[in-house]
């Protein structure tokens, strides 16, 4: 795979104009060719693998929230950086997850070609299986160089997206709770 990625970065700087042979890009196929599988590399994670059966039998019955989790990913239209936090809630009913695993499940779809409409639903699917609670709220906070340094550049955008299931959905005064606390500082 990285030999692939490699030749495709070394036929994208040659088509730019570019010469490979110079001293500032001689290596740099193989780095960003390294840069990519890093940076896509929730391809090669399952949900299984990053809970790794840390799910806890646990009496709590109360909103859980994680936030300001910060998140990296690319955007699928143009392969452009976006990066901004996650805030996400649930209900347990006998169970909780450990919490840094919140957050690997967060990087694992965001390290993956997104838009952040899909990856805010991709998070809520997760935590609703694994959890299996009475409800997920998942929202996320986004800059994107695609609008920002291309096509619109408008420097001060903010995309927001949120998905509620559950209780988070069906009962305004949970969504509500959710919706306060993630605002507190």
């Amino acid at each position: 795979m990285i030999k692939d990625l490699t030749a495709s970065y070394a036929s994208i700087i040659k088509n730019l104009g570019e010469n490979l042979e110079r001293d500032g890009l001689h290596d740099t196929p193989v780095r960003a060719a390294k840069a990519m599988q890093y940076l896509t590399r929730g391809y090669s994670q399952t949900l299984e693998s990053v809970v790794n059966g840390a799910i806890f039998e646990s009496q709590m019955d109360e909103m859980v929230i994680v936030k300001d989790i910060e998140l990296y990913s690319l955007c699928e239209h143009h392969l452009l950086p976006f990066f901004g936090k996650c805030h996400v809630g649930y209900l347990p009913k006998g169970r909780v997850i450990g919490l840094s695993k919140i957050g690997r499940i967060v990087d694992m779809y965001a390290r993956r070609l997104q838009i952040q409409e899909g990856l805010t639903q991709q998070i809520a699917d997760a935590v609703g299986e694994i959890t299996q609670g009475d409800g997920v709220a998942v929202i996320i906070e986004a800059e994107h160089l695609c609008m920002k340094m291309r096509g619109v550049e408008k420097q001060n955008s903010k995309m927001t997206t949120s998905t509620m299931r559950g209780r988070f959905k069906d009962d305004h005064r949970t969504r509500s709770e959710f919706l306060k606390l993630i605002h507190q500082n």
